[in-house]
């Protein structure tokens, strides 16, 4: 004779292991031992044995969802063909808690990939690991090294991870970066009437094989003082350029040259100084600069379709990224004001003063901040003059004049985007110290470890995961990944949708007695 087994009595039995460990906690709090431990002791007690009740709780859960799936006669996928051969199945998955199983059932035909519906309704990824194990070996990975993030996630965890396998992971976690940002809807627009787009470049020391041809090739003819890594301060043809792009709407701030040079001598702190809102900022090693300046553009459009706001680009003068940005800006039917960062033209300033001034000296800051202050005024082709001028008259060498020459060249291949009379008075920016920031937190904290040398994929990943999180859109984006994996991984291949859920189950087995 058969009876079913109540439904209540199987899940008593699934989770009986995580019932056991529950009582065996608190009956070892409630010991003679436990009455004895420091605090940082019990800690630390609980903290091994909790992990063990939770990894307990997960596999209990799996294995009450074994029982209850769905036993289908068979299962058609997307190519069309039947699977009419079922099977019990299992697999490991490594999660935040630790090692479990999943067993499942396992749907077949010769020659053809099985499906596994439970996988699909648990949305588990093609690897062993977790999304979430996945995701903290994301967020670790995009602020310090791997071995970093190994090692925090074994002390806050109990999952383990290989360094192979933590890069592998960090690139599937960026697979779906542009396609987020392509769906992901524009920020509010705000009351502030500048949107700011931001552009530069940035060096990133890469294997041999991952630099761009030219660069290798000069690499090749080159010698090193070491065979395994860069000896310190050994970085030429070493390089392969990143394209850093900042968007960002700003407030109207008027100043007048004096608030400028008041400002950076730190004489007169600005009063209501706006800041940047909705800043978005990041970087591609993989991409062309007019592939990200194009990005941007995007970016700028879908948050101000009807060009109601004043369009400005901040830039330090590279040629190829203003040729980009005067085309795009045609293309995209806006009318773009290009600054030039000021700050780039403070440096070559103080280059011209070293040559004319001892270096350090309160002259040659006297010098520097005259001609700022006539820059600022828009007259920078006048300032260009006089510094030619008066080292011709006082006939410095070749050598001694270059820095002077230099900067004067800078300012006058420029001089159309140093127009700071009218900006300042438009309110508009005219440093770049979105731009700046980013590029140090994007590319220098993470990608210029001494010694480090990055693969085209893994660095790109890393990369759009740290933009990720200064833009404040990690959550975000992880959700969206998560859709994405399930769409990949099960949507796919199934010839109808499986759903996250687990279908209402059957009647329960029946058991002998």
């Amino acid at each position: 004779m058969t009876t079913i087994e109540p439904h209540n009595a199987v899940i008593e039995k699934i989770f009986a292991p995580s019932r056991e460990g529950f009582d065996r906690l608190i009956g070892d709090l409630q010991s003679e031992g436990a009455l004895a431990l420091t605090h940082s002791e019990l800690e630390n007690q609980l903290w091994s044995e909790g992990m063990a009740l939770l990894r307990q709780l997960f596999q209990d859960h799996l294995d009450l969802r074994s029982v209850r799936e769905v036993r289908h006669a068979s299962l058609c996928g997307q190519d069309g063909v039947s699977r009419t051969h079922r099977r019990p199945s299992s697999r490991n998955l490594e999660t935040v808690f630790g090692s479990v199983t999943v067993s499942r059932l396992e749907y077949r035909a010769p020659g053809h990939d099985s499906l596994h519906p439970l996988d699909a309704a648990l949305n588990l990824s093609d690897n062993l690991f977790s999304h979430g194990v996945s995701r903290r070996i994301a967020e670790s990975a995009a602020q310090g090294a791997y071995e970093t993030a190994i090692e925090t996630l074994a002390a806050t965890s109990g999952a383990s991870v290989a360094k192979r396998q933590a890069e592998t992971l960090a690139i599937k976690a960026a697979v779906d970066f542009d396609a987020f940002y392509a769906q992901r809807a524009a920020p509010p627009t705000g009351r502030e009437s500048i949107l700011v787009l931001t552009v530069d470049g940035k060096g990133i020391v890469m294997r041999q094989e991952d630099l761009r041809e030219g660069t290798r090739k000069s690499a090749q003819k080159g010698s090193r003082k070491l065979k395994h890594r860069l000896a310190k301060g050994e970085k030429p043809n070493r390089k392969r350029m990143s394209t850093v792009a900042g968007v960002y709407t700003i407030g109207k701030f008027i100043r007048t040259p004096a608030d400028i040079v008041d400002d950076l001598r730190r004489e007169k702190k600005a009063v209501n100084r706006p800041r940047p809102h909705h800043k978005r900022v990041w970087a591609s090693v993989v991409k062309s600069p007019e592939e990200v300046i194009r990005e941007a553009f995007a970016e700028a459009h879908s948050r101000d379709p009807h060009r109601q706001k004043t369009w400005v680009a901040v830039v330090d003068g590279n040629a190829t990224q203003l040729e980009i940005l005067q085309r795009l800006a045609k293309e995209f039917d806006v009318q773009l004001t290009i600054v030039l960062d000021i700050i780039h033209v403070i440096e070559y300033l103080w280059k011209a003063a070293h040559a004319f001034l001892p270096d350090g000296t309160p002259d040659a800051e006297d010098w520097v901040t005259q001609r700022l202050e006539k820059v600022l005024s828009g007259s920078a082709s006048h300032v260009a003059a006089g510094m030619r001028r008066s080292a011709t008259c006082q006939g410095f060498s070749p050598e001694r004049r270059a820095p002077i020459d230099k900067c004067a060249d800078y300012l006058l291949n420029h001089v159309a985007f140093l127009h700071y009379d009218e900006y300042l008075a438009s309110g508009i920016p005219i440093a770049s110290g979105v731009i700046e920031g980013a590029c140090r937190h994007l590319i220098k904290d993470r990608m210029d470890i001494t010694g480090a040398r990055w693969r085209l994929n893994g660095a790109e990943a890393v990369l759009r995961l740290r933009a990720l999180c200064s833009s404040g859109d990690f959550d975000a984006y992880w959700r969206f990944h998560e859709v994405q994996e399930a769409k990949r991984n099960h949507a796919a291949i199934f010839a109808l949708p499986i759903t996250p859920q687990t279908p209402q189950p059957p009647a329960l087995e029946a058991s002998a007695s």
